[in-house]
């Protein structure tokens, strides 16, 4: 079997897919996605393209190595995340020619469904408590929310703690609630913020701290009594070796920006040394929700998966380039394992190329900042 062809779809300014097309008529899918910066990436797939046409597509990963380390400038987000489409479309055909689900190849399922969690934001405050008790009604037991507005560099931290007193109330005692700070902390206002949550049963706090300040982490970790996840915008082992040595308790592996579920899977294995677990990070596509999946359900040290498509609130426009969505229907708040063959889900080929966007893109992520015009986090 050797690979003939290789096609991206941009569909918006958060979502692209690539094909990979075979002569034995198999052909896979991945999420080749970089948020806001989804064209730079394909660019960077059909670039690739080169290493792949007429190879053969079951030698995943000798590709790997190829398409990573091959073209002697390597990593960061946009290289990781050409690569990771490009491998979950080379596991996806890999499955579907042994005709079995990502997982079964990558050892057998370790359980039987996966836990998910959905967000409940609103503008101007941390969580909306009306959308978190919609989603604890409809079965699920965890809620992430995060701050809609920028922090100060020494921000009292008391608007933020009331909002999330808000959301525990809604939802009672018996939900975990985890806070995304998206890297808009310094370490003093981490310090300060963190032990403050402990009373409300904070889960976990997810990216206090900007990427660049991974090495800082450590002191967060010592200090705080609640645990610390991090990683969405971390890219490979090398990456998230620093927090894991940090003692972070979950590191959020992209499987569309860390090199696809090959470099994923090892990551959690490295997880596994440091006696954490992984929440992989996917607030995109259903593509890429389906590889996090596999990953889940593959890894014996899973914790929960992060979804945008909220489908145990009902069907949603998010899905409408597959199939079938069933597959990803959450049951009380657990996705059952995928038993379909590849990535466990079917692609509608014809609504893809028919949702394609040709035009210019919607603007990203905004642009905040200060009172005093300087640059803010996002």
């Amino acid at each position: 079997m050797r690979i003939t062809a290789v096609e991206t779809f941009v569909l918006t300014n958060r979502h692209a897919l690539v094909k990979v097309s075979t002569d034995e008529g198999v052909s896979g899918w991945g999420e080749c996605t970089l948020e806001n910066w989804v064209r730079t990436v394909t660019a960077a797939v059909e670039r690739m393209t080169e290493h792949l046409l007429g190879a053969d597509p079951l030698h995943i990963t000798a590709l790997w190595q190829t398409l990573a380390r091959g073209g002697y400038y390597r990593g960061g987000p946009v290289l990781s995340s050409a690569v990771a489409g490009i491998d979950q479309a080379l596991w996806d055909i890999k499955g579907r020619w042994h005709d079995v689900p990502v997982h079964e190849l990558l050892g057998g399922p370790t359980r039987d469904t996966a836990r998910i969690y959905a967000h409940a934001n609103r503008p101007g405050a941390t969580g909306d408590p009306v959308r978190a008790a919609e989603h604890v009604a409809a079965g699920l037991d965890l809620i992430k929310v995060a701050p809609q507005s920028r922090i100060e560099f020494l921000e009292s931290p008391d608007r933020l703690v009331a909002d999330l007193a808000a959301v525990r109330e809604a939802v009672g005692g018996g939900v975990d609630i985890a806070v995304d700070l998206h890297g808009r902390c310094s370490v003093p206002q981490s310090r300060r913020l963190l032990p403050l949550l402990a009373p409300l049963g904070i889960a976990f706090a997810e990216e206090p701290l900007r990427p660049e300040h991974s090495d800082l982490v450590g002191t967060l970790v010592d200090c705080s009594p609640v645990p610390i996840a991090t990683g969405e915008r971390l890219y490979s082992r090398t990456d998230f070796r620093r927090v894991l040595e940090a003692g972070v308790a979950l590191v959020q592996p992209d499987v569309s920006h860390a090199g696809g579920i090959t470099e994923c899977f090892r990551i959690a294995t490295q997880a596994e040394t440091y006696d954490a677990r992984i929440a992989p990070h996917s607030p995109i596509g259903p593509v890429a929700l389906a590889a996090c999946l596999q990953l889940a359900f593959a890894v014996p040290n899973f914790y929960a998966q992060e979804q945008s498509l909220n489908l145990h609130l009902g069907p949603s426009d998010s899905t409408a380039v597959l199939d079938d969505p069933s597959p990803l229907t959450p049951v009380d708040g657990h996705i059952p394992r995928l038993t379909g063959p590849g990535l466990g889900i079917t692609v509608d080929e014809d609504a893809v190329r028919a949702a394609v966007d040709h035009g210019p893109l919607t603007p990203g992520s905004p642009t905040w900042h200060h009172p005093d015009g300087s640059f803010a986090e996002w």
